[in-house]
């Protein structure tokens, strides 16, 4: 199903970055749909060409793979230590970075003259299932052998998604995020999301409590309008809410 292949090598400090580009079926039940393109790096540290694939999954969805580098700090910042055992494959999932990106902008792009429903219908092939299916086209394009996945958050699902309907294709998996709820309802892990949530903010006013009264006057007045960020774009109340999205991540909050 590949129809055009392209690829370049850059070389960075300490490494070597194979750039890969594969057209491939935007549905790949309906192949005359069309094609879009599928953009990833192979990355290599030194004398590490004999070394295995791992391909990392990414979090969002949404966002494209991290541009790796070695300096001025290593990013993603476990790079040095995966190029210990493996070449790192970063694919920008279908739909960001190189991947035929889509746009909220709907006047660019592939969603730019279609209907809302053509729009819609589009978006249903970024899914998992696809991203999955690419990455497949991708391990064919390097020679077919079994790869290593590294998931996280959205990428841990996508890799369960991979294990279930591709095992053959894999070696290993490695999630650090994103693993499906079994024989639970979505209802219990958002009642309990809501909790954990609950009990994070309690533990930033616990440490900040003069913060409390000023994250609510905030709020009221994002919810009046008058909350504007330096470029000009109004922060509503609920973009104001979202602010609590990185409790948690570091260990002291």
């Amino acid at each position: 199903m590949l129809k055009h292949m392209s690829e370049e090598v850059k070389l960075l400090p300490g490494l070597k970055l194979r750039e890969i580009t594969l057209q491939v079926p935007l549905d790949y039940r309906n192949p005359a749909a069309g094609m879009i393109d599928i953009f990833a790096r192979v990355v290599t540290g030194q004398e590490g060409e004999k070394r295995p694939y791992l391909l990392f999954l990414q979090g969002g969805p949404g966002h494209e793979a991290a541009r790796p580098s070695l300096c001025p700090s290593p990013q993603p910042s476990w790079l040095p230590r995966a190029l210990e055992d493996y070449q790192v494959v970063m694919l920008d999932q279908r739909g960001t970075g190189r991947s035929t990106p889509v746009s909220a902008d709907l006047d660019f792009g592939p969603l730019a003259g279609l209907t809302p429903s053509a729009q819609a219908e589009y978006l249903t092939h970024l899914r998992a299932d696809e991203i999955v299916r690419d990455a497949e086209a991708l391990r064919a394009y390097l020679g077919g052998e079994p790869w290593t996945l590294l998931g996280q958050s959205f990428g841990g699902f996508t890799s369960v998604r991979y294990l279930s309907s591709h095992p053959e294709g894999l070696s290993g998996a490695i999630l650090t995020g994103g693993l499906t709820a079994v024989g639970r309802p979505i209802e219990d892990i958002y009642a309990e999301t809501w909790r954990i949530m609950m009990d994070k903010s309690e533990t930033y006013y616990r440490r900040f409590p003069e913060d409390r009264d000023r994250v609510r006057q905030i709020y009221d007045l994002a919810q009046e309008g008058e909350v504007v960020t330096p470029n000009g774009d109004k922060v509503g109340a609920d973009w104001w809410r979202t602010v609590g999205i990185v409790l948690g991540a570091q260990a002291e909050v």
